[in-house]
């Protein structure tokens, strides 16, 4: 199990909007290929289907290296229909929380 300092160093973050559930399934796929070093389930906690329809259809994936958050971004535009998802914000300074 994860600590609250192990989530700490993922601060790296980038929230998306998409309307399709199966992209924001996609997405979480793909932060999975992206975080290269350490617990690959971390990036995408918080972003199960219902904090994605609380949040407006907004989810926020975190990384422990602003380059594993850009691989996660080429990949997510290599693989995914254009207009399908967008990046809504980033933030070098968002650590991810445990999730419960």
């Amino acid at each position: 199990m994860s600590t609250t300092s192990e989530h700490a160093k993922y601060h790296f973050s980038v929230t998306v909007h998409t309307d399709d559930i199966t992209i924001l399934n996609c997405l979480r796929a793909i932060t999975q290929v992206s975080q290269k070093k350490g617990d690959v389930r971390i990036p995408s906690g918080g972003t199960k289907k219902s904090d994605w329809e609380r949040n407006n259809h907004q989810v926020t994936f975190r990384f422990t290296s602003e380059t594993y958050r850009k691989i996660f971004k080429d990949e997510a535009k290599r693989v995914l229909l254009a207009g399908s998802w967008r990046v809504v914000r980033s933030s070098d300074d968002d650590p991810a929380t445990p999730q419960e």
